[in-house]
């Protein structure tokens, strides 16, 4: 069994690190840089950078941003957010990201994984999917939650899985920020449709809500911002307890 991750994700607008509820009701939560430092002096397993704006904005991720935290960090670092190309994924890795996550444009343009896995290999590319319970399914929406598509999740997952992804990050934005918990449903049913690693994202509030998710689904890493961000559940306390309950970490 893979040992399961812990990873703080920093949202990034305007330079600083954020936090919102639903993916909106936007807050400052602090310098990425400090943080991303303090990350891995806890223990972190990997860090998510994310531009949340990027995309809306019709604009590169912050390159400079990226460099600064790459090098204070020794810890595999996910960088997304307006990208759009190999050309602008390549710029990414030059600043030190190991992986980059792609969204909107994966939808726009599913080539672009296999272009992506084919230039760099599948292990640096990550697919993020950001879903939504609509009423009868579990939607797709991108542009930071904004665009809602016709793409059911599962059968999302499935294809960017075949088309060479080799991650998904998987937001529930029903649970975003809520500290409700995670989608329990939708990331078991993406996780046991899929062969490749799923990161679990949206609604982490205590050390249960990852010891219900890591016993529940087959994700491979739960993923959480505030609550690491604001010191709410430190990552230390969290490895000991998942530790304890006998759910293998890393």
């Amino acid at each position: 069994m893979l040992k399961r991750r812990i990873i703080p994700c920093l949202d990034i607008q305007n330079g600083r690190t954020v936090k919102g509820v639903n993916f909106m009701d936007i807050r400052d939560a602090g310098d990425p840089v400090e943080l991303a430092k303090r990350y891995v002096d806890e223990g972190a397993d990997e860090l998510v950078f994310l531009d949340i704006t990027a995309t809306v904005e019709k604009r590169r991720t912050l390159i400079k941003l990226v460099e600064k935290i790459a090098a204070h960090i020794d810890i595999p670092f996910t960088v997304g957010g307006g990208i759009n190309s190999i050309e602008d994924a390549g710029n990414i890795i030059l600043a030190g990201a190991d992986k980059v996550s792609i969204n909107s444009a994966a939808v726009r343009n599913p080539e672009l994984i296999t272009d992506l896995a084919k230039a760099f290999g599948s292990q640096c590319v990550v697919v993020a999917i950001d879903t939504k319970w609509t009423g009868d399914m579990w939607t797709v929406f991108t542009h930071g939650g904004r665009n809602e598509t016709d793409l059911e999740t599962v059968s999302w997952a499935k294809s960017i899985e075949r088309l060479g992804g080799g991650e998904i990050l998987l937001t529930s934005m029903n649970n975003d920020g809520t500290k409700s918990g995670f989608a329990l449903d939708i990331t078991a049913k993406v996780s046991e449709a899929i062969n490749i690693p799923v990161i679990a994202s949206g609604g982490a509030g205590s050390k249960s809500d990852f010891r219900s998710l890591f016993l529940n689904t087959n994700a491979t890493a739960g993923l959480a911002a505030s609550i690491f961000h604001f010191g709410e559940v430190p990552i230390p306390e969290l490895k000991g307890y998942l530790k304890e309950s006998n759910i293998p970490i890393r």
